[in-house]
């Protein structure tokens, strides 16, 4: 299979991440004011700004936002390489596709975190530069469950509280489903072709005996 048809689902996930987050940003109000429910209250779409890493992570250093930018961008360039690389070394289609997936996540939010803060307008306030310094829209939410401590709870009883359920974006999603993917078939995906092909061949001393017994025989 050619190279391109990899690089291809990746500029895939970046079309696809990019009209998703533009779509947010101009038609939904920022908050749970503007929250739509997909799914009862399992799915929702909940308009969020992340200043930090993926899945609302956060950075508090100054220049955190920076760095985190600039480290995506050598990463992008990285994995696009390594792509290649691979593709060279005959590797798995399977791992060039997950690759793909993680290719396309990394291109959508260093396009967030390199040009929202200019075209966007969303750069945190105090932040040394517009540039490099964009938030990442974050939209997809799946509450896991919620409800009220009971009153009998010391400090807490009777407050509202909900499990961990991070907001992210279709980026995120591309590369946790390639960085998973990889992880479960990394023994296929990495297998050793030295390895391999000496699998069922009989070794050298076996070899030259069953030579002898056939010139004997």
């Amino acid at each position: 299979m050619k190279l391109y048809k990899y690089y291809l689902l990746a500029i895939g996930i970046i079309a696809l991440d990019q009209a998703v987050k533009l779509l947010v940003h101009f038609n939904m109000e920022m908050g749970t004011p503007g929250e739509i429910d997909v799914i009862g209250d399992w799915f929702k779409l909940h308009y969020l700004l992340n200043p930090g890493m993926a899945f609302g992570l956060k950075s508090s250093h100054y220049y955190g936002k920076l760095l985190l930018t600039l480290f995506r961008l050598g990463a992008m360039v990285g994995i696009g390489y390594y792509m290649y690389y691979l593709y060279k070394r005959e590797a798995k289609a399977g791992l060039l596709w997950c690759m793909g997936l993680i290719l396309g996540g990394a291109v959508g939010n260093v396009i967030d975190s390199t040009f929202y803060g200019v075209l966007l307008d969303n750069a945190p306030a105090g932040s040394p530069s517009p540039w490099f310094h964009g938030q990442v829209i974050d939209m997809l939410f799946f509450p896991l469950f919620d409800g009220y401590y009971p009153s009998w709870v010391p400090g807490v009883g009777g407050n509202y509280f909900l499990f961990f359920s991070p907001v992210f974006n279709i980026a995120d999603s591309s590369i946790f489903i390639g960085v998973v993917l990889i992880l479960i078939f990394q023994k296929r995906y990495f297998k050793n072709k030295d390895n391999t092909s000496t699998i069922n061949q009989p070794n050298a001393a076996e070899a030259e005996d069953e030579h002898k017994e056939v010139i004997i025989s």
